[in-house]
């Protein structure tokens, strides 16, 4: 679903991605792990064009997104993503929040896209919430309600940054619990986190990444139990 061949990026003089080939295939849930400052974020916002690539390429279902003859925001639209911060708008209700995309893009009818929203609240047991505004609600909702606005598009693949991080940790049960759920549905998700329990147990494959590159993948088990590369080890020890 999505191929990076030998991916760039720098900040000025800086190199924050230097060189990464990845595919991460239909189904499958792919958690980058590592070091804050090792790239991982930045890789993350390379898969849908939000950080402009410095050299390499990027294809999504088959198409090289990072070639400017191609329209990125019909790419975008099939690209889910949910935010440290949760991005939510401030002046817009929880409902308007989740429908204000799929109507303004053509997607659905307002109608439509109302009772949509309302199935995705239902969903992520927040249906009271439809006419809150975010600033009425818990760090742990508006995130969920963030995931659901994400949804709302119907994308094909969805792209997590640090999701839980900006929460209380009594907060971030809930949200990994919604993206728990996502994953058995059989979404296809990239996750940057800390969360090495969630990666332990909902990854296909676990990406550390550290100054830059992809030191080491593996399916999970292998990928805890027995790290190969010594600044893994290093990293794991101390948060494990």
């Amino acid at each position: 679903m999505i191929v990076t061949k030998q991916l760039r990026k720098s900040f000025g003089k800086h190199e924050v991605l230097k060189g990464i080939d990845q595919h991460i295939r239909q189904g499958e849930k792919v958690v980058v792990i590592g070091p804050s400052g090792s790239g991982k974020s930045t890789f993350l916002r390379c898969l849908n064009l939000l950080e402009e690539p410095t050299g390499g390429e990027i294809w999504f279902e088959g198409v090289n997104i990072t070639d400017r003859r191609n329209d990125i925001n019909q790419m975008r639209r099939k690209m889910g993503m949910v935010f440290q911060q949760f991005n939510l708008f401030p002046h817009l209700s929880v409902r308007e929040n989740i429908t204000l995309a799929p109507v303004k893009l053509k997607k659905l009818s307002k109608e439509a896209a109302d009772e949509r929203a309302m199935q995705l609240l239902k969903r992520i047991g927040l249906s009271e919430k439809a006419d809150a505004f975010p600033g009425q609600l818990s760090g742990g909702q508006k995130q969920r309600i963030a995931i659901a606005r994400a949804l709302a598009m119907d994308p094909d693949v969805m792209l997590f940054d640090e999701p839980t991080s900006a929460l209380d940790p009594e907060m971030v049960g809930e949200v990994l619990s919604l993206m728990r759920e996502l994953a058995k549905d059989g979404m296809t998700m990239v996750v940057v986190t800390h969360e090495m329990g969630f990666a332990r147990e909902v990854a296909n494959r676990v990406l550390f990444m550290d100054d830059g590159v992809v030191r080491e993948e593996n399916e999970p088990e292998a990928f805890f139990s027995d790290p190969k590369d010594p600044r893994l080890q290093e990293f794991l020890s101390k948060v494990l």
